[in-house]
């Protein structure tokens, strides 16, 4: 938050700086009876610095767009696994959920596997079975990850029930054809593409332990 108020102030400045500079210019003109040559080229010189700020101001706002601010999850802090899970899986989504928690904005995350919530860790929210709406019914079924980037300007936020209601941000990101990760952080427009392919990596690879120690394929989300 404090990095955000310093790139406020800075990109603020030569506006600032160029308007205080043209109305003293103006006062001290006002104020001058008789205006020599000197004064009038330096008035003349103040003035194009003055508009040169202002101009510089303006381009930075354009150029450097203000940062979407952070928000404080509703919710309490969390760390959920499923009791039966074998201990290979518990300890490759124990490494996985924490990677994603420390390395990317994500501040609350989902396993969900053959129709089960496998894990829930970051900031909980209030209900804790997940219902396949219509969003995550499609990344199961086109196997491709959907990133919603600013949560609030989606009808279909309503699914995501099971996160923190004030989550800004959501990706679903498939596992296989039995499961999908989700994740909600909490500043929208925030992940990269940098961040979806890591996530993407993490994904393939749950997906192959679950394949692997998971269970049967009896039990496959219904879509």
């Amino acid at each position: 938050m404090a990095q955000i108020n310093s790139n406020r102030v800075l990109r603020l400045l030569p506006l600032v700086v160029g308007g205080l500079g043209g109305v003293l210019l103006l006062v001290n003109r006002l104020e001058t009876p008789q205006i020599l040559d000197s004064q009038a080229r330096s008035d003349a010189l103040g003035v194009i610095l003055s508009a040169l700020l202002i101009l510089t101001g303006l381009l930075w706002q354009q150029i450097q767009p203000i940062p979407p601010e952070a928000v404080e999850l509703e919710g309490r802090q969390g760390f959920e696994l499923k009791p039966d899970l074998p201990d290979p899986v518990k300890t490759e989504l124990a490494w996985a959920s924490l990677m994603l928690l420390t390395n990317t904005v994500t501040r609350s995350l989902l396993v969900v596997w053959d129709a089960q919530v496998l894990l829930r860790r970051g900031v909980l929210g209030v209900n804790s079975q997940v219902q396949p709406g219509p969003i995550v019914k499609r990344v199961l079924d086109t196997h491709k990850p959907v990133y919603l980037v600013n949560l609030a300007l989606y009808p279909g936020r309503v699914e995501f029930d099971y996160l923190p209601p004030n989550t800004q941000g959501v990706i679903c990101q498939p596992m296989g054809d039995r499961g999908v990760l989700i994740l909600g952080a909490n500043t929208p427009r925030s992940y990269t593409k940098q961040d979806e392919v890591w996530i993407e990596g993490i994904a393939d690879k749950l997906a192959d332990t679950l394949d692997r120690f998971g269970g049967s394929d009896d039990t496959k989300i219904t879509t």
